[in-house]
This record gives structure tokens, sequence and C-alpha cells, in this order.
């Protein structure tokens, strides 16, 4: 057995991965919201997403708050002006993730990113981030797509595989599906 296929079992283990992540929560509990990390936490599921360990590629843990944005309210009566709704629009904890990390590195393009862990008040995703500017990345077969403009702020189009997953994209195709296509506010210009 490969390493990388040892590593996704191991990952796959529960029991093994909360005994793993226990002391390093404490940490990253200590840490900012967003911080630049030198090596994947699963370097596994890195690779798979298009991580390489080379100049102009770099990986940010990022810090999002579970739950809510506002208490639930008691549907009584009316709801006066300033009581708040409940939930944050729209998007996955994911989607909002990558676009924090995209403000913080705003030179980089965000490539990908997955989960690593999660407490009681807080989940945590590391974000792969591709400078596209960097000569190693354009000239890299495989990265060098993400160097065009039509790229450009792809994170807050939903164009990353969080960002279609949260729009139904991926998931609702053809027939049903008229309304989530081509864009998120391209619906609304429509009138429908």
């Amino acid at each position: 057995m490969g390493f990388f296929k040892f590593f996704n079992r191991l990952w796959r283990n529960k029991g093994k991965v909360k005994e793993l992540l226990r002391d390093r929560l404490i940490q990253w509990r200590k840490e900012g919201s967003v911080v630049k990390i030198d090596k994947p936490t699963r370097i596994d599921k890195a690779r798979m997403l298009g991580y390489k360990a080379k100049q102009g590629i770099l990986v940010a843990r990022v810090r999002v708050k579970r739950g809510g944005r506002k208490k639930p309210r008691i549907k009584k009566g009316r709801r006066p002006k300033r009581m708040g709704r409940k939930k944050i629009v729209g998007k996955s904890y994911q989607w909002i993730a990558e676009e924090r990390a995209n403000r913080k590195f705003h030179n980089f393009e965000v490539l990908n990113s997955y989960y690593v862990a999660k407490d009681g008040k807080h989940y945590w995703y590391e974000v792969i981030l591709v400078d596209k500017h960097h000569p190693v990345i354009k000239k890299d077969k495989h990265l060098k797509w993400i160097c065009e403009k039509q790229h450009k702020g792809r994170v807050y189009r939903g164009l990353t595989a969080a960002g279609k997953r949260s729009r139904g994209i991926l998931t609702h195709k053809g027939k049903g599906a008229e309304k989530l296509r081509p864009s998120l506010r391209a619906r609304d210009r429509r009138g429908k």
C-alpha cells in the first residue's frame, strides 16, 4: 500500500483522527482565522485537488464560525424591523472559507479547498491558492489555465468546486435546473 492510500485510510478512521487532531485543535483555536501554513495537513487530499510543492502555490488554513448569524426568534405576530434573520444565506461554510482566504491573499487565485476539522464552535478548511503572476505557474502545463484573465476572482463568482456545489450546479443538471445557470444573478436579471 502506498503512502497516500495509507494516509487516506487513516483519515477515514474517525477514532484515530480524533486523537490526532485533539492537540492540534487546541493550537489552532489560538491562531488567527486565516493562517498561511508550510505543508497541507491532508497531503493526499491536497494532491488530489491540484496541490504541488513548488513556488507560487500557497496553502492557508481558514477557521469559520459554525451556526447561524442570529438567534432563532419566536414566530408569533409580527417581526420587528431590526430583529435579524437566522442564517448566512446561500453559501456553504467551505465557500465562505475560500472567499476569506482570497481576501487575505488577494494576489492569489483560489484553486480548491478541503475540510480539515470541526469542533462545537468552528470549522477548519485548508485552501490551496495559486499566484497566477509567478513564472513557475505560467510554465506549469497543469496550472497555467488559471493565469488566463477569465479566471480572475473566480471564488467570488462561485466558480470553484465548493461554489458550484453550493449553487447546485454539480448536482442538478438538465431539465429543472434552468434557474441555476448561467450565473448567480442571471435569473434575477431575466426576471424569473
